[in-house]
């Protein structure tokens, strides 16, 4: 996925990389933040929100659901709601 720049042309790595320093800069962010931070935050956040896996691998351009899967290792959010089947048995 691309960033689309003035007349229709494709944003380059480096102008991308200075709108989002100047971003963090006016929102008063102190940490070191990315453009992969931000593509990192998208893809957590589409996860924590039910997105499927495999709508945020297409977005993504991951070719390989391994490489999207280590999104699932950093979210735990809905954790608590997770009921076992074997909570659901009967005492014997």
């Amino acid at each position: 996925m691309a960033f689309e720049g003035i007349g229709g042309g494709q944003y380059s790595v480096r102008s991308i990389q200075e709108i989002m320093s100047a971003a963090v800069k006016k929102a008063g962010i102190k940490k070191k933040v990315t453009v992969h931070t931000l593509r990192h935050s998208f893809a957590t956040h589409l996860l924590e929100q039910g997105t499927d896996l495999r709508y945020i691998q297409s977005l993504l351009g991951h070719e390989s659901s391994k490489t999207t899967e280590i999104y699932t290792h950093i979210t735990t959010k809905g954790f608590d709601q997770i009921v076992s089947p074997l909570d659901k048995l009967e005492n014997i």
